[in-house]
């Protein structure tokens, strides 16, 4: 790629085809937006706009970058969340957008206005500042193991201007004593010999935030059997996991006395996590 006078499409049709994947195009088109300050719509409206030597130097960086299989997320240093710009970095797991779907489901659950809320292995932050955007009234707490993810969560909220409280910790290691209404959480869940993790985007991602063992069950054993703990009676605990776990998830629902044990789906129809609610009878 030397050409410094080309337009915006042929640019655009040059680094898709370079990059290759799902989503070539969009990759492009947001990466050249990246540089350009253009919309995805500009290129579309004016597909023979010109972009200055400067940008194209930049851009076929990016490009490049992105051919080897660097996430676009972390090259543009954001990704969108319930409609959230949160900063990204490699420190922590790219948000996803399945995992919304554990936002939607905790927002329509029979919860006080004024609900204890934590979230469980934050990361960017993602899921905590979704639920503060949506339900004020809930005091929502946010913790990490890792110090940078907390550094980026805590960034984020600031960004945002969503109250949430932040903190270091190992899942409940490092908490104060409290009790909540819902605990939620997208843990690592990958087996340590996954084959997906030598592959595509994931292996620029903080293997701390996707493996949990040999079966990828180790961390959500360990967050099921101490969450009852830490639930008011009658509070709820969602957790994200893989597309074949939800039967294993199920049984380490039950086993911790959880009631109302159900595996919900993803926008793509795979299971993708598991709710459970604490008796109120041990109010």
């Amino acid at each position: 790629m030397t050409d410094q006078t080309l337009s915006c499409e042929s640019l655009l049709k040059e680094a898709a085809e370079v990059i290759g994947g799902d989503t070539p195009r969009l990759d492009a088109e947001l990466l050249l937006g990246s540089v350009t300050g253009w919309s995805r719509t500009a290129f579309r409206a004016w597909p023979e706009r010109k972009v200055s030597a400067t940008d194209i130097a930049r851009f076929y960086r990016l490009v490049e970058l992105r051919r080897t299989g660097h996430p676009v997320a972390h090259l543009l240093g954001e990704q969108e969340f319930w409609s959230l710009p949160l900063k990204v970095n490699p420190s922590t797991l790219i948000p996803r957008p399945d995992t919304e779907c554990l936002v939607e489901a905790a927002l329509i659950l029979d919860l006080p206005e004024h609900s204890n809320v934590l979230d469980l292995g934050t990361g960017t932050g993602a899921i905590a500042l979704a639920l503060a955007s949506e339900r004020p009234g809930w005091r929502v707490t946010a913790s990490d193991a890792i110090e940078a993810a907390v550094e980026l969560a805590t960034e984020n909220a600031a960004r945002l201007g969503l109250p949430v409280t932040i903190s270091q910790s190992n899942w409940f290691a490092g908490l104060p004593a409290a009790t909540f209404d819902l605990i939620i959480s997208n843990p690592p869940y990958i087996a340590g010999d996954d084959h997906h993790l030598g592959e595509g985007d994931v292996r620029f991602e903080p293997a701390s935030a996707l493996v949990s063992g040999n079966d990828g069950l180790d961390d959500i054993r360990h967050i099921t059997a101490e969450a009852p703990a830490w639930l008011n009676a009658g509070g709820w605990l969602i957790l994200e996991h893989g597309y074949d776990q939800g039967e294993a998830v199920r049984a380490l629902f039950t086993s911790a006395g959880l009631t109302s044990v159900e595996t919900r789906q993803d926008y793509g129809r795979r299971d993708r996590f598991t709710l459970g609610r604490k008796h109120h009878a041990e109010r």
